[in-house]
């Protein structure tokens, strides 16, 4: 065990030339530097948000719902049949008019009956609307909330006005109490979504979410473990900045109001854009990029970070492409509908049919 942490932790891979663990072990008193110790913190905090979003999504959104007349409701479960069950889970979810002629002869059944059982089927697996309402309004005041601290807390860094100042002394950088609150929150955001999926309704992207939430903690970690936590908050408040703006056109799309979901989904094409396609690319990675290389020099786990982030990069331009596909048809059609709102869900697409496409944002 000993031998296999020595070799995790190599200072070649984690430091810059000539820098040490040791270095870092005895700070002057009252300075702090990131330990990977720190990070448990986020557990314990990610229970509390897991349980203030459960006591949020009852007395709060869920109020909300109702008085916009979304009801609970339950989905009318289709009757028992181990046959159609077992086509359901293991074949197909819509039969095509061969398996549905020949599961009508098999079971003795209209072919408009088996229609009816695998539409009741299907429907039974999907949350209401009252569900979905009250998950987008928990996700829409954390995106919110976390968007408002992190961008108040950088409005007064220094790195965000000039970021050579996130190499500047680098690694010997302070841990400030605002900065690691922010990394925490954030990292404990991401470790409640992964407990959460296991008591939500399941959904049929289970795994594909599982493993992004458990890539984006992994880049969150490391990011705070090799110190680069100051250009980690750039990349955090970058990608929040759009968060909330589809979880409020969702919410407007629930209750029904058309005019103000075109207009929220507008504003939220527009700051996707500028955020991942702009702001990121001369902002973010110039600095990691160019401007560490020239303060800092290279080092190992410096080009993992960059490699990921140009991986990241990648993905945006997908993303917006996709986006500008979905705003253009949604144009055509002269509103946003609830299906293509469905198929991105903060970062990520999600599409309603057997051909979906899948992808993620870590952070």
């Amino acid at each position: 065990m000993a031998a296999l942490s020595a070799w995790f932790w190599n200072e070649r891979f984690w430091l810059p030339h000539n820098v040490t663990w040791a270095d870092l072990a005895d700070p002057a008193p009252g300075v702090e530097y990131p330990k990977a110790g720190h990070l448990f913190a986020a557990l314990p905090l990610a229970l509390g948000i897991f349980a203030v979003r459960i006591i949020f999504e009852r007395f709060i959104a869920g109020p909300c719902a109702r008085t916009l007349h979304l009801q609970p409701g339950v989905a009318r479960r289709a009757q028992p049949n181990a046959v159609l069950e077992k086509v359901f889970r293991s074949i197909t979810k819509n039969p095509d008019t061969r398996h549905l002629d020949g599961l009508s002869k098999q079971l003795d059944w209209e072919v408009r009956k088996v229609q009816r059982w695998f539409r009741h089927r299907r429907n039974q697996d999907k949350p209401s609307t009252h569900t979905k309402f009250c998950e987008s309004m928990w996700r829409f005041t954390f995106y919110l909330g976390i968007f408002t601290y992190g961008f108040q807390f950088l409005w007064q860094s220094p790195w965000m006005w000039d970021t050579r100042h996130c190499w500047y002394g680098y690694p010997y950088q302070v841990m400030t109490p605002g900065l690691y609150h922010y990394y925490v929150t954030e990292l404990a955001f991401y470790w409640s979504l992964m407990f959460s999926q296991f008591t939500d309704i399941k959904r049929k992207d289970f795994l594909i979410m599982f493993i992004h939430h458990l890539a984006t903690v992994g880049l969150i970690s490391f990011s705070y473990v090799n110190n680069m936590a100051r250009v980690g908050s750039l990349v955090m408040c970058v990608h929040d900045a759009s968060d909330f703006l589809l979880e409020a056109a969702k919410l407007a799309n629930y209750a029904k109001y058309q005019r103000l979901c075109d207009f929220l989904f507008i504003v939220f094409s527009v700051v996707f854009f500028i955020t991942r396609l702009v702001i990121y690319p001369v902002w973010v990675l110039n600095s990691t990029m160019f401007e560490s290389w020239a303060i800092v020099g290279p080092f190992p786990s410096w080009w993992l970070f960059n490699f990921l982030l140009l991986v990241l990069q990648l993905l945006h331009i997908i993303w917006s492409y996709l986006i500008a596909r979905i705003a253009i048809k949604a144009m055509l059609r002269g509103k946003v509908s609830h299906s293509s709102l469905g198929q991105v869900r903060s970062g990520h697409f999600q599409c309603d049919d057997e051909h979906q496409l899948h992808s993620d944002a870590f952070l």
